[in-house]
C-alpha cells in the first residue's frame, strides 16, 4: 500500500526513511491500530490524571498550591481533548468516549496492578493508584511528570504529523506541570517532617512509574519503530528518566 506522499514507494519503506503521514486517508490498517492505541493511552492517562489530581486541589496547603493543582487538572483535560479531536478523524465518538470509564476510579494502594491495560481502559497502570495526601500528590506529579516529558518528546517526532504537532504544543505545558511539582516539593523538603513524608512517597511511586515505560524488550516496540511511531527503546528511556529523577530529588536532599 502507498500513500499520496510516497508515489510508488511501499509505505513501509517510506516510513522507515523518516516519511510522515498527514491524514487518516493515507494510514494503512495496521498503522491505524497502533496509532489509535498510542492516542488512547495518552487520552486515558490524561483524563485519569486530571480526575485524580482534582481531589488534590482541596488538599493544597495554600493558595499558590491550590492554583497550581487547579491548573494541572484543567490543562490535562484540555490535552486529552486535543488528542481526542484527532481520534475523531478516525471515527471515534468523543461524547461516548468521555463516558466510557470512571476516570476517577482507583484501586487500593497495596494492589498489584498489571502494567498491561485494564480491559478497555488504556490509562497507564500508575493512574489506577490513589493519592493519599498533598505530599503524595506532589511526589507523584514530579516523578510521573518527568516520565511524561520523556514520552512526549519521543512521540512528538512520530510519523503521524498531526499527532506529533499536537504533542509538540502540549510538551511545554506538561513541562510546566512538572516544574510546579518541583516547586511544591522544594517547599515540602524544607521541613524535616516533609522530607520524611516525601521519601515515603518516593519509595512508593518510583517502581510504579518505572513500569510505565513498558518491558525492556518488546515485539510491539519493534513494530512501532518500523512504522516511525517510536524511536527510542523502553529501557533507554527508563534509565534516562531514573537518572533525571534521582538528580532532581538529590538536589532537594531527597535522594
Amino acid at each position: 500500500m502507498t500513500s499520496d506522499a510516497t508515489g510508488s514507494m511501499p509505505i513501509g519503506d517510506y516510513l522507515a526513511r523518516g516519511g510522515k503521514l498527514t491524514s487518516p486517508e493515507n494510514v494503512p490498517p495496521r498503522y491505524r491500530g497502533e496509532l489509535l492505541r498510542l492516542m488512547s493511552s495518552f487520552v486515558d492517562s490524561e483524563l485519569a490524571g486530571s480526575a485524580g489530581f482534582a481531589d488534590a486541589i482541596n488538599l493544597a496547603p495554600g493558595i499558590r498550591e491550590r492554583i497550581a493543582a487547579s491548573r494541572i487538572t484543567l490543562e490535562k483535560a484540555d490535552h486529552a481533548e486535543r488528542v481526542l479531536d484527532l481520534m475523531e478523524d478516525f471515527g471515534t465518538d468523543k461524547a461516548l468516549y468521555n463516558k466510557a470509564h470512571d476516570w476517577a476510579a482507583r484501586v487500593s494502594r497495596d494492589t498489584s496492578v498489571d502494567p498491561k491495560r485494564q480491559g478497555g481502559d488504556m490509562r497507564l497502570s500508575v493512574f489506577h493508584y490513589p493519592l493519599t495526601g498533598w505530599t503524595d500528590a506532589v511526589v507523584m506529579n514530579v516523578l510521573m511528570g518527568l516520565a511524561t516529558l520523556f514520552a512526549l518528546e519521543e512521540l512528538s517526532h512520530c510519523s503521524y504529523q498531526p499527532f506529533a504537532d499536537v504533542l509538540g504544543d502540549i510538551l511545554p505545558r506538561e513541562r510546566r506541570h512538572m516544574e510546579l511539582g518541583l516547586e511544591g516539593l522544594e517547599r515540602i523538603a524544607a521541613r524535616e517532617d516533609g522530607r520524611a513524608e516525601a521519601r515515603a512517597s518516593i519509595a512508593y511511586w518510583m517502581p510504579r512509574v518505572a513500569l510505565t515505560f513498558g518491558p525492556a524488550r518488546s515485539a510491539r516496540f519493534e513494530r512501532l519503530r518500523e512504522m516511525g511511531l517510536r524511536h527510542t527503546d523502553n529501557e533507554t528511556m527508563r534509565r534516562a528518566w531514573r537518572a533525571e529523577a534521582e538528580a532532581r530529588l538529590g538536589a532537594l536532599n531527597l535522594g
